[in-house]
């Protein structure tokens, strides 16, 4: 694999990809004349490129700091911390992916709000203050909130809010299950880490929590998720949106694997199934909500 690929983490792409069409779903049956597909095409690329600056940003960022050069670190392809390239150019791939971000978000912007232009540079600001910066909050233990409000609430109602130009109900319901599982992706791509983040003193919330603590998180996040579709489907009496349920089955190989206590590269794997199971609940959460009876 291309390490500029590899760099861009891919496994956590469903956490852009999700919440944009469920968001998108949301708003069937809510724009006169049928939804504007080029906002919702516009608002798949914001948030991709933000995903992907964000990983950048934090390779890039933790990679200086020297937090990614313990050889014993597990996971993704680390650019700067493994000298698979330049700091400096890592640097650069991030605000060019966030410049990408910030185009097709002013387009947006100008068609849908100006209020997009505020939410846009506060996605900006905390993909790079993630890691970035003199007091990065991820390494206080703030990354799950930032994952959870950027790409749960702003994404999913935001996407809705790009359509229908206001917030609503269903979208701010909806990202609340979106939202969980995409902080799940973090959490136990931290839990992994626990042992090396430990060491260069990153006190991440899994560091905070402890390994057992962290695996009850995770598991409650995906639980938490599943709980909230009968509800977002009874609530706004989009009765078949309760298909994304049927995710259960793709979601309980992770969190039979994070019960079980999988630690170091396994967890590697746990981080793909869950993106799987997130994608599997996204596509039925999706198709569920943009039927409408």
């Amino acid at each position: 694999m291309n390490i500029w690929v590899a760099g861009a983490r891919p496994r956590t792409l469903p956490a852009a990809i999700v919440p944009v069409a469920v968001g998108t779903a949301c708003a069937v049956g809510e724009v006169p004349g049928g939804l504007i597909w080029w906002r919702a095409v516009a608002a798949m690329v914001v948030a991709l490129a933000l995903q992907v600056a964000t990983n950048y940003a934090n390779d890039y960022s933790d990679g200086i700091r020297g937090t990614d050069a313990d050889d014993k670190r597990v996971g993704p392809v680390r650019l700067v911390g493994q000298g698979l390239a330049k700091p400096s150019s890592v640097k650069k791939a991030a605000l060019l992916s966030f410049a990408v971000a910030g185009l097709v978000g002013t387009a947006l912007a100008v068609a849908v709000s100006p209020i997009l232009f505020v939410v846009g540079a506060a996605a900006i600001a905390a993909g790079w203050f993630y890691t970035g910066g003199p007091k990065p909050y991820g390494y206080a233990g703030l990354g799950e909130a930032f994952v959870f409000v950027f790409f749960g609430v702003v994404a999913t109602a935001g996407s809705t809010y790009v359509q229908t130009g206001s917030l609503t109900l269903l979208g701010l319901g909806a990202s609340i299950p979106v939202g969980l599982l995409a902080t799940s992706m973090l959490v136990v791509n931290n839990l992994r880490d626990i042992p090396g983040d430990t060491l260069v003193g990153k006190r991440t919330l899994a560091v905070r929590l402890g390994d057992q603590r962290t695996r009850f998180l995770y598991v409650a996040m995906i639980v938490g998720a599943f709980v909230m579709v009968p509800l977002v489907a009874g609530l706004s009496g989009r009765l078949f949106a309760s298909a994304a349920l049927l995710s259960i089955f793709v979601a309980r190989k992770p969190v039979l694997s994070v019960l079980m206590g999988a630690k170091g590269p396994d967890l590697i794997g746990v981080l793909g199934d869950t993106g799987k199971a997130q994608l599997a609940f996204g596509l039925l959460f999706t198709i569920g909500l943009s039927i409408i009876i």
